[in-house]
């Protein structure tokens, strides 16, 4: 009996290990990033070809995501070849989870609030 309890605990372990990690522990779920006020609570996800990422708000503050990046000069909306498109993305509660890709294509991809300079998210796909 005992036996099965650790193993059990090791289990649950990697299984947590490997969703901190921003990988899925299973059952397709995909790879989380969450938003906050003003920022991705992460600048960088890596996801495995294939993959799908989910955006979580965490907050109650509205976020439009789009394909592109804050730059030096500004806004710099514009899609890599090979990435999901990504135009218009509305969050508006806390709580709430909107699905992009799946991501195709490897390579590094970029995504931005267009509502908050600076919140920028890279996403590498392997």
């Amino acid at each position: 009996m005992n036996k099965v309890l650790a193993a059990m605990v090791v289990l649950v372990m990697v299984s947590a290990l490997v969703v901190a990690c921003g990988g899925s522990a299973g059952g397709g779920s995909s790879p989380e990033v969450h938003m906050g006020q003003t920022t991705f609570t992460q600048a960088a996800v890596t996801i495995s070809k294939g993959s799908s990422l989910s955006l979580i708000n965490d907050s109650a503050v509205t976020h439009i995501i789009a394909n592109g990046t804050w730059g030096t000069n500004g806004a710099q909306g514009a899609a890599e070849p090979g990435a999901p498109s990504v135009n218009n993305l509305q969050f508006t509660t806390a709580g709430q989870s909107q699905t992009i890709g799946p991501f195709t294509t490897a390579g590094t991809f970029h995504l931005y609030c267009i509502v908050h300079e600076g919140m920028n998210l890279t996403v590498t796909v392997q």
